[in-house]
């Protein structure tokens, strides 16, 4: 339950501001379709963890636990400090449906934009912390979701009313004292 919960939060707020929020406000204001995109946000995202999750496993597998401790520990606290950086959105994803359709533009546009984005990152990270992959994804694909559907209902509104620079500075504490955790090996993970 602890790696769906973390998992969930650290990707919810860590997505805050992101490329791939801003390209489902793009997709949400292009299409006026919710259905199709939030589906097709949960298809993307879902293959996308799936794959970031089980990259983090093997590399657990691989490693000894101190190799992984360290590495998950700098990632972590390297994760703090990109969060702050503010994303822009590749406009260019969203400007035609091609022949794919609203759900089908939105899986391939997300599906590439997570394409060693943060969020994708911290999930290998987290897969490779906690011995639970199938929570991990179910977690970072909940957060996902709780960062992306309200953005595709709400359109720019939601950009206009969430504070994203505080939102950017609690997902970057809460990534850094991951991190911290993780290098002293409090809880016993490693």
């Amino acid at each position: 339950m602890e790696a769906l919960l973390v998992s969930a939060g650290v990707v919810a707020l860590g997505e805050m501001g992101d490329k791939t929020q801003l390209l489902a406000l793009l997709l949400a204001a292009k299409f006026k379709r919710p259905a199709p995109i939030i589906l097709g946000i949960l298809i993307a995202t879902l293959a996308n963890h799936a794959l970031a999750g089980a990259t983090g496993a093997w590399l657990a597998a691989l490693a000894g636990p101190v190799v992984v401790r360290w590495v998950i520990g700098i990632a972590f606290i390297a994760m703090a400090a990109w969060v702050l950086v503010p994303d822009k959105a590749d406009e260019g994803m969203a400007e035609t449906r091609g022949h794919f359709g609203v759900f089908g533009t939105t899986v391939v546009a997300f599906f590439l934009a997570e394409m060693g984005d943060k969020t994708q990152i911290a999930t290998v990270a987290l897969a490779a912390r906690f011995d639970a992959l199938a929570a991990v994804v179910v977690g970072t694909t909940l957060g996902m979701m709780i960062a992306n559907v309200p953005a595709v209902f709400l359109g720019d509104a939601v950009a206009r009313r969430v504070p994203l620079r505080i939102v950017r500075a609690v997902a970057a504490a809460i990534f850094a004292a991951l991190g911290i955790l993780t290098l002293f090996n409090v809880g016993g993970v490693f």
